[in-house]
C-alpha cells in the first residue's frame, strides 16, 4: 500500500485511456479466472468483492453488524451487478463494463481537489496514479 494525491481527473484519464484501462482489466481478470475458463464465477470474484470494501466505515475498520446470510446477499447482489446477462458467470466485457461505471463513480465522487488516498499495490487506482506520474514525466 502506498499513500497517493488524485482526483477525479487522475482516474477518469485512466478510464478514458483505453489502452491502459483495458490491459489492467485484462491484468486483473486474468488473475482472478483461476480456472482459465474466460469466465469468473462468483467464487472467483468474491476475495474481488470484498475488496471494494462498500462497508467500510472509519479508516479501514469495518464495524458492521450484519450476519453472514446478509453479507452473503450483499456480495452476491453485488456480483448481480457484475453478471449482466444473468447466467451466472461474469465474461470480460461484463467485468470491463462494471469496473468502468464503477470507477467513473468514484471519479465523480472525489470531483476535482486533489486527496490523499491509501491505495493498494496493483489496484486501478494505484495503476491510475502511476499512469499520470509518468505521462507528467515525459511532457
Amino acid at each position: 500500500m502506498s499513500v497517493e494525491v488524485l482526483d477525479g481527473a487522475t482516474i477518469r484519464s485512466f478510464v478514458e485511456d483505453e489502452a491502459a484501462f483495458n490491459l489492467s482489466i485484462q491484468d486483473r481478470f486474468a488473475s482472478l479466472d483461476t480456472n482459465h475458463d474466460g469466465l469468473l464465477s462468483y467464487a472467483e470474484m468474491a476475495r474481488e468483492l470484498m475488496s471494494l470494501r462498500v462497508l467500510e466505515t472509519h479508516f479501514g475498520v469495518d464495524e458492521v453488524g450484519l450476519s453472514s446470510d446478509e453479507l452473503l446477499q450483499l456480495y452476491r447482489g453485488l456480483f448481480a451487478r457484475f453478471d449482466h446477462d444473468g447466467n451466472g458467470t461474469v465474461d470480460l466485457q461484463e467485468f470491463r463494463a462494471e469496473m468502468r461505471e464503477i470507477l467513473l463513480a468514484v471519479a465523480n465522487g472525489l470531483g476535482f481537489l486533489p486527496v490523499q488516498m491509501v491505495v493498494e499495490e496493483g489496484s486501478f487506482l494505484k495503476r491510475a496514479v502511476e499512469r499520470e506520474v509518468a505521462q507528467k514525466l515525459t511532457v
